[in-house]
């Protein structure tokens, strides 16, 4: 079903440690409003639309997502480069450390471990749709903020260009959302 090509679908190329914004990008992560929890809902919310036209749709971002999970998780790599266990204490990595040692573990900025509870699929397309619109203006609006605490352009191009993959995604849900109200009437029924 899927094809992996053998790179990142944007560049990454961090070249400076910044232990405090990789501790805020595992929020992205493995966080409730993170890539990792976008790809799952997505992909398992693809069984609940009403024809192709929605599976496709969610099949396609929420492999997206995936890439956007690479994505993070090299730059949380990159950014805690040669960092020491000290350095890392000091950065409130100490979570992510105990769990991982240098890898990553999919935890938010606090260290609160990734939950399935995070994947919000209702199985009612109407309401999953909804949903995906809001997560998308939630992590559009995470890159803001996170965009806001760096002036370092190899960290601020990536960033950049997640923020902008949500909100197309979102469009492309608020386009289904409205084929569908098209297709099926206000009442959403598909029988």
């Amino acid at each position: 079903m899927w094809i992996y090509e053998k790179k990142l679908e944007y560049p990454v190329n961090i070249k400076n440690k910044d232990l405090k914004m990789a501790k805020l990008l595992l929020d992205q992560y493995g966080g409730a409003d993170g890539e990792y929890a976008a790809a799952m809902r997505y992909l398992n919310q693809r069984y609940s639309m009403p024809d192709e036209k929605g599976f496709a749709l969610l099949n396609d971002i929420g492999t997206e997502e995936l890439a956007h999970v690479e994505m993070i998780a090299t730059m949380v790599t990159q950014l805690m480069k040669g960092a020491t266990t000290k350095e890392l204490e000091n950065a409130g990595l100490t979570p992510n450390y105990v769990y991982s040692d240098h890898a990553i573990f999919p935890l938010n900025a606090n260290g609160v471990p990734f939950s399935s509870a995070y994947i919000e699929t209702k199985g009612d397309y109407r309401a999953d749709l909804e949903s995906d619109m809001a997560a998308e203006q939630r992590a559009r609006a995470t890159y803001e903020y996170l965009m806001n605490l760096t002036n370092d352009p190899d960290l601020l191009a990536p960033l950049s260009f997640l923020r902008q993959r949500e909100v197309v995604h979102y469009q492309r849900f608020k386009e289904l959302r409205d084929y569908y109200l098209e297709k099926y009437g206000k009442s959403y029924k598909t029988k």
